[in-house]
């Protein structure tokens, strides 16, 4: 099995829906969505 199909398997997985259950909630706090965007920007002037 490719890497691909090992992560389909695990997200499809108990485990790999409550691993994503825990990063939706986390990305729906404001304090989170801000430290992604300081990083992406920083990726970007990286460039």
């Amino acid at each position: 099995m490719n890497l691909s199909g090992k992560v389909k398997s695990f997200l499809d997985s108990p485990k790999g829906r409550q691993m994503m259950d825990r990063g939706r909630q986390e990305m729906s706090k404001p304090e989170n969505q801000r430290k992604i965007r300081n990083l992406m920007n920083k990726v970007k002037k990286g460039r």
